[in-house]
């Protein structure tokens, strides 16, 4: 590592002893009004700053004169200054005329280059599209941009995604603030915006849609969000919001909701500088009520198996034979599946949405130029509801975040830390199994309905003739639910508490965790030092450190630690008069313990015009995600099967509780307890399919990998005078989709058969293991061998009409074609609607200091598959809406507005709560 910072120090030596020039200026429109929120940048370079509210801006940098800046801002021209001398004060004046494809971005390449000239496709908000978002929140509002999906799992946890094929766990898509990487350790998966930011300090989001590997590495595999925050040289003053409002839903009634958040940054000099921000939100979350049995859709609460969506115990079932149990002959009474009497989510969960984030950052300029040394943390606690395998209530879960950063314009050398603590979460499904337990075993609820549903039948209970099935099964369970806790009763509240209090899932619910991830990322860009080709190079390292205590992974003594590395080169050079642009990377990543990956990347744009105003593209990418750690070491007995990770060093730790051998096991020699381990589950185990055939085969399924896509992408993108075109298709080729299979390990016996000797025995002792019962289930990970593709486009267009109003509409197709024969019981998930229309239209003064902005989203039902549930979510068609008035005196900005207005609920997904109507008021001052 000296020797590494050694070489990046010596390398920009050379830059930070330039001279220093001092910018100042203003930037205001045709009629002489402010702009705020303009972007302000070194051309070529990714140096910059924004306005202030009044229009002004100021901006330092390492670099003597002349050179230029440019200035843009969606919906205006941009405008580039030259600048002469070292201390210069510049009016620039933007006219109304050009569109969002001027917008300077830098995530396509890691280097600053306009929408318009990027290799691949990206979405961009800024501080002007988040202030006159119609959504409640910025975040919410990513999802009016082309081809992004947002998925609510609850109030607080919106999951983005794009190219189809995530659920809410969603380990396929990136997300950046700040450079870095804000996903849960344990999880794998970024919670939202719990560990984002405050919307008052957000400078801009940028979006890639696909593989995005070759530069950002393992899990950028459908896409990359990437939210960079305001630094407190060019953003100083104190900023501050409070908006309440009411969530309407019919299940849930009206309930109010109260949002604020203040921000503060003072420079102290042109060396040190330093903010901090804090945000709050307060709500009801939506409600989920459906109590339909997705397994069997035709049965509803009076069916004995009865087993509803959105209540839980009721998974706990087993098959009673009425005529074993009472000796009679077969088919007298029969057999029946019955499941234990349930308890709704409503019953385990208050429902309460709440959100607190904290962000502190100081800012060192050692030479008041461009080197700049930042130190962050920010931290995020919060209650939400995430939908995983089960309904997860996440309470008090907090994340934290420490980042030690040095960069200037040509590189960075960035290390951080993320760190959780599950807090008081558990999981609502066992929290209903453990505290229907605690009251009653199941074995004795199971026979007191055996016994019952038998007397009844025969006529055995006093004071009641015989009954008819359905009489006897509605008295069975009314005796065998005596002594039942009854939700809101003191009583049922101290066991539920007591559960959720127990992190062992055999007797509690709690949601334990303490890991986390240890990154540092380094980049430098030779464009000071070489100038007929611009390179750039990079590496990162990172290590998770798995802390659950035993409750979860096999972390059984301490901590399982194991690391990822990976390094990449990027190449761009433009030729025949800068018209044509190449972009070629390439990175090679390797986990601790899967087989090196190679992720090359290869673009060329041409701009065309006499202005370059219209470019094509075209480009191959690649992207992979690693097994995630719960893929790769949880080790969980959920009762009714067993969860173990694939990763080498798991198989042997993890070891399940010691389970009963029967009489006839015993005779051929078995123990009367046996203690499996996931060796057995990977390498002695029967495959579902062939039981479910009546011919019990050995399963042969490999230690899970990295799973791929390779992506083609063509696109164009055009500018019409004050009309702006965006049109992409893509091809995704996806190999080794990472997927769970269950199997069936046998107590004693080899299942290839091997230890079979049919001279001395009447059968394989696998083959009496299952016919004995003697016998564990266990889901574990592997790779599909899954024929599976997904191709799509996207086409928007937007234009200034009527003058000063801004109006866009986008068109997006997605699919995805699986030859089911290639795995016949692997589910692909693209869970993506095939048709998305979105329309926006507004004007940000449509008189003076009054602007106003409408959104409308449609897309067609489509089917969602997740281990929770699988379903049909229906068509849907959603209305947003702003009005703002600024008022200039006081720096402020009132703004109403709502989302799905109208309130035609909606589900975002089958076991989610349906999604009603928010409504808001808000006061923004200094923005």
């Amino acid at each position: 590592m000296k020797k590494l910072l050694s070489f990046f120090i010596t390398l920009f030596m050379g830059s930070v002893m330039l001279a220093q020039t001092a910018i100042t200026g203003t930037i205001s429109d045709a009629n002489g009004q402010p702009i705020p929120g303009a972007n302000i940048v070194v051309s070529g370079k990714s140096i910059g700053t924004t306005t202030d509210f009044d229009g002004n801006f100021s901006l330092k940098v390492n670099q003597t004169p002349p050179f230029s800046i440019e200035a843009s801002l969606i919906g205006f021209a941009t405008v580039t200054a030259k600048i002469t001398q070292i201390n210069e004060n510049v009016a620039i004046t933007l006219g109304e005329s050009a569109t969002i494809l001027d917008e300077v971005v830098v995530s396509a390449s890691r280097t600053p280059e306009r929408i318009l000239e990027s290799p691949v496709t990206i979405e961009r908000m800024d501080i002007r599209e988040i202030k006159n978002t119609t959504s409640p929140s910025f975040y919410d509002g990513i999802e009016n941009l082309k081809g992004v999906d947002v998925n609510t799992n609850s109030l607080t946890f919106k999951s983005v995604n794009t190219r189809g094929f995530a659920t809410f766990a969603n380990t396929r898509f990136m997300q950046l603030v700040d450079g870095m990487d804000n996903s849960s350790p344990a999880l794998n998966f970024n919670l939202g915006n719990l560990l984002g930011m405050s919307e008052l300090d957000v400078n801009s989001v940028e979006l890639l849609p696909g593989a995005s590997s070759a530069l950002y590495g393992a899990n950028a595999f459908n896409g990359v969000l990437f939210m960079t925050s305001k630094n407190p040289f060019d953003h100083d003053g104190i900023s501050f919001y409070a908006k309440s409002g009411m969530t309407t839903q019919e299940a849930a009634g009206d309930n109010q909701f109260v949002d604020f958040g203040i921000r503060m940054a003072y420079k102290f000099s042109e060396k040190f500088a330093a903010k901090a921000s804090f945000s709050f939100l307060k709500g009801t979350d939506w409600f989920a009520t459906d109590y339909r049995d997705f397994t069997n859709p035709d049965f509803d609460r009076t069916n004995p198996a009865y087993d509803g969506l959105n209540i839980y115990g009721d998974e706990v079932a087993t098959t009673l034979n009425f005529d074993a149990l009472a000796g009679l002959p077969e088919g007298t009474l029969g057999s029946q599946k019955v499941s234990r009497t349930g308890y709704q989510e409503s019953d385990l969960t208050d429902y309460v949405a709440q959100s607190a984030k904290a962000d502190i950052a100081l800012h060192y300029r050692p030479t008041g130029g461009e080197l700049e040394l930042i130190y962050n943390f920010k931290f995020g606690v919060g209650n939400t509801i995430y939908q995983g395998a089960n309904r997860y209530a996440l309470k008090d879960f907090f994340m934290q975040q420490q980042k030690l950063e040095i960069r200037n314009n040509n590189f960075f050398v960035r290390a951080y830390m993320t760190g959780e603590d599950g807090g008081n979460s558990y999981d609502t499904r066992f929290a209903a199994i453990n505290t229907n337990r605690s009251w009653k075993s199941d074995t004795d609820w199971f026979t007191e309905y055996a016994q019952t549903y038998i007397g009844g039948r025969l006529g055995l209970i006093p004071g009641m003739p015989a009954l008819d099935d359905a009489t006897a099964h509605q008295v069975a369970r009314g005796v065998a639910q005596t002594g039942a806790l009854v939700p809101g009763t003191a009583e049922f509240k101290k066991a539920l508490n007591e559960v959720i209090a127990i992190p062992d899932l055999t007797t509690g619910a709690k949601f334990q965790d303490n890991t986390k991830l240890y990154n540092v990322d380094v980049n430098y860009n030779f464009h000071e030092l070489i100038d007929f080709v611009d390179i750039q190079v990079g590496s990162q390292w990172r290590m998770y450190s798995i802390n659950s205590k035993g409750s979860i992974f096999t972390d059984y003594d301490g901590p399982i630690n194991y690391d990822e590395w990976g390094a990449y080169m990027q190449l761009q050079k433009k030729f025949i008069n800068e018209r044509l642009k190449f972009t070629g990377s390439i990175r090679y990543d390797k986990a601790q313990n899967f087989d090196g990956n190679f992720s090359p990347r290869v673009s060329f744009t041409y701009s065309a015009g006499e202005n370059k105003n219209h470019n094509i593209r075209a480009s191959f990418q690649t992207g992979f995600r690693n097994p995630t750690t719960q893929d790769q070491y949880v080790g969980i007995d959920a009762g009714s099967l067993i969860i173990v990770g694939s990763a080498p060093d798991n198989l042997e730790r993890y070891t399940s509780n010691p389970l009963p051998v029967s009489a006839i096991g015993q005779s051929l020699g078995a123990p009367s307890t046996v203690q499996l381990t996931g060796t057995d589950a990977y390498y002695n185990a029967f495959s579902i399919s062939s039981i479910s055939a009546g011919s019990p085969e050995k399963a042969y399924f490999d230690l899970v990998k990295p799973e791929k896509v390779t992506a083609y992408e063509v696109g164009y993108r055009g500018r019409f005078n004050r009309i702006a075109l965006d049109v992409n298709a893509y091809y995704n080729d996806y190999k080794d989709f990472i997927g769970n299979k269950n199997v069936v390990v046998p107590l004693y016996g080899q299942t290839d058969f091997s230890d079979y000797n049919p001279e001395t025995m009447p059968a394989p002792p696998a083959s009496i293991a299952l016919s004995q019962g003697d016998y564990q289930v266990f889901q574990i990970f592997t790779n599909s061998p899954a024929d599976i593709s997904s191709y799509g486009g996207s086409i928007g267009v937007s234009s200034k009409v009527f003058a000063d109003y801004s109006f866009g509409i986008s068109y997006t197709f997605s699919k995805f074609d699986f030859d089911q024969s290639t795995d016949p019981d692997y589910e692909a998930g693209f869970n993506t609607p095939e048709h998305k229309v979105k329309v926006s239209f507004g004007n940000p003064k449509i008189i003076k200091n009054v602007g106003f902005n409408i959104n409308y989203r449609w897309n067609d039902e489509y089917l969602w598959q997740s281990t929770f549930a699988d379903g049909i979510i229906a068509a849907r068609s959603v209305f947003d809406a702003q009005v703002n008035y600024t008022v200039s005196k006081i720096k402020s900005v009132f703004k109403i507005g709502g989302a799905n207005i109208g309130g035609k609920e909606y589900f975002s997904a089958p076991g989610t709560g349906k999604i009603g109507s928010q409504y808001y008021m808000s006061w923004t001052i200094n923005p």
